[in-house]
């Protein structure tokens, strides 16, 4: 039993390195976010590095997702709490092309006012190895991740609390 599953482990290891998987970037607190790209919901390109400076709160959601309605006062709570302090709250919509029209307006409705990017080819999952959304990641000025969290984010959330205290002391 012991053989095979080392069998397994070394099949898997030989597959990944053959597919890439050992050049793959990590996505890991302390570790540099990934480059990623998109599109505001306007049109214009733009990427995470545009934010380089800031502190970014990436939160990859859906109209369908009932969870990322409902994190989306969370959302806009974090962001007016401490945009002052530099942090940006962005908002990637993974819905389909033909949705691009309703992004504004949806969250709009729902209290929304921070940034909207739409990535409806869902590059950003797979960029930031998202099991789901919501998914959120924390960024810090530098570019490096240091919070992330698969579920719906509360405002009161200790752990990202506490992430936000130390990225936002930081100096600029």
């Amino acid at each position: 039993m012991i053989a095979r599953h080392r069998l397994a482990l070394a099949l898997t290891a030989a597959l990944l390195v053959g597919c890439g998987g050992a050049e793959r970037e990590t996505v890991a607190v302390g570790a540099p976010a990934p480059t990623y790209a998109a599109e505001t919901v306007e049109g214009t390109p733009i990427a995470l590095a545009d934010l380089k400076g800031k502190v970014v709160l990436l939160n990859i959601w859906a109209t369908w997702c009932k969870p990322c309605r409902e994190e989306i006062p969370a959302l806009e709570t974090l962001f007016q709490r401490h945009r002052a302090a530099g942090l940006e709250v962005i908002g990637v919509s993974i819905d389909a092309p033909s949705e691009a029209a309703r992004l504004r307006p949806f969250v709009t409705e729902l209290g929304a006012s921070y940034p909207l990017w739409h990535d409806p080819d869902d590059r950003v999952s797979s960029t930031f190895l998202a099991l789901g959304v919501p998914a959120s990641y924390l960024i810090d000025r530098d570019g490096v991740l240091r919070w992330r969290h698969m579920g719906p984010v509360r405002a009161d959330d200790p752990a990202l609390t506490a992430a936000l205290r130390t990225v936002l002391t930081s100096a600029p």
